[in-house]
């Protein structure tokens, strides 16, 4: 891995190099996306039949595109029969992540004054949520469990899965294991942006749902995108980064280790290591090298590493943080001499792991925490998904004709000075 002693030029010139890795650089395709939205938001299922055939090369029509029970127990004999203890690790992941989440459900509460006033605010769920869930190359059973157990917690009616058939017509064996043991309610082998459009508008036979949630290739995020305001997402995810913060004490193969976890997901995923000690910034190198010769995913670690790898030396711990502030990592492991303490002044991150045996690894399968993070530096604004994305909160008011006697002319004035006078009205009429 390249090694560079940090400075502002250098420093500026890595994030502006990780930016281009925003998903808002994806609008080339955009036209493309917006005529496919706009065709399943006219023609239903058809467009989606039409286009699952073009993409999937699978012919499929409102009879066949729901996952049937059966077909859920016969994902169950296959993964038990081809993965022996999948299904028991499945659903202790499962147990972790659901017992996260209900540390995370929020309450409706009221706070009443003996003068007739009572405010609040009450919690609602949403109704139908989405959650659509990649398919292709690879198939990501936890991802499944993420997306799907917080918006159970937070006790959605409906909880839909969309997710692209294979070639065979049928869905990964694990993926909708995971979504069964997750608790979804119905599941359709329809992907890509016209999976995203049928669930915003909805078709004849896939209900239309309130919030989508899940990661996807370009096409999917810029289809989220596009259905934005029509219904609430979770967030445009962009490639996958770990940025780990360490100092001499720690182990340069654990480091090495940990930067390649999150390296092999694609050429554009982004793995920085940021360090006081030049000892270790040489060592980990090295240890990568040493580490990429024999892992599977020789060529996608390499082209990552190439692109968006680093290994950033400072001469103050304070500059080390500082940076990581600043890049925001989607990950961000600290194996320092004091974790705890350098975690206090950490202000921008997605997931933040402590010590060498807290690996990026173990959030992304079975601690508890979500796996679906902010990126690209979103983690300055935005958090995991949570239960939190699933619910609503209402303002609740209510005043006694004494608690408003009290106050009426003050809201009056207020209302006059905007020159809002039916609103002043609203309040007089009550005295007059």
């Amino acid at each position: 891995m390249r090694i560079v002693k940090l400075n502002e030029e250098s420093k500026k010139n890595i994030l502006d190099d990780l930016l281009k890795r925003s998903p808002n650089n994806y609008d080339s395709y955009a036209s493309t996306v917006n005529e496919i939205v706009n065709n399943v938001r006219e023609n239903g299922d058809k467009a989606v039949a039409e286009y699952t055939l073009k993409f999937d090369k699978v012919q499929l029509n409102a009879d066949t595109i729901l996952v049937t029970r059966e077909e859920i127990e016969e994902a169950y004999k296959y993964v038990e029969e081809n993965d022996e203890g999948l299904v028991d690790v499945i659903k202790a992941s499962a147990k972790n992540v659901r017992d996260y989440h209900m540390m995370q459900k929020q309450y409706s509460w009221f706070d009443s004054k003996p003068d007739g006033t009572m405010l609040g605010q009450k919690i609602t769920p949403i109704e139908r949520a989405g959650v659509y869930v990649p398919g292709g190359k690879a198939a990501y059973p936890s991802s499944v469990l993420m997306n799907i157990i917080p918006a159970k917690v937070a006790g959605v009616e409906k909880i839909v899965m969309v997710t692209p058939p294979g070639k065979d017509g049928k869905v990964n064996p694990g993926t909708l294991v995971a979504a069964d043991i997750a608790g979804v309610d119905e599941i359709y082998k329809v992907g890509g942006a016209q999976a995203i459009a049928a669930l915003a508008f909805g078709t004849e036979t896939i209900p239309k749902v309130d919030k989508i949630v899940g990661p996807g290739n370009i096409f999917v995020a810029l289809a989220k995108k596009a259905v934005f305001g029509f219904v609430s997402i979770d967030s445009i995810a962009g490639p996958s980064e770990i940025l780990v913060l360490a100092d001499e004490t720690a182990n340069p193969r654990f480091v090495a280790a940990d930067l390649l976890s999150q390296a092999e997901h694609d050429e554009m995923a982004s793995a920085i290591l940021v360090t006081t000690s030049e000892e270790l910034a040489n060592k980990v190198s090295l240890e990568v090298d040493n580490f990429v010769k024999v892992l599977s995913r020789k060529e996608i670690l390499e082209k990552s590493l190439e692109n968006y790898g680093y290994i950033l030396v400072t001469d103050s711990m304070k500059d080390a943080i500082d940076v990581a502030n600043e890049i925001a990592s989607e990950h961000l492991e600290i194996v320092t001499k004091n974790p705890f303490d350098t975690m206090t002044r950490i202000k921008n991150a997605g997931a933040i792991f402590l010590g060498e045996y807290s690996s990026e690894p173990l959030g992304d399968y079975f601690a508890g925490p979500n796996h679906v993070l902010p990126t690209n530096g979103t983690a300055k604004f935005f958090s995991p998904l949570g239960v939190d994305d699933f619910i609503k909160k209402s303002s609740i008011i209510s005043y006694s004709r004494e608690a408003l006697e009290k106050i009426h002319k003050d809201i009056e004035h207020f209302a006059t000075s905007e020159q809002l006078t039916a609103h002043a009205n609203s309040i007089k009429v009550r005295f007059e």
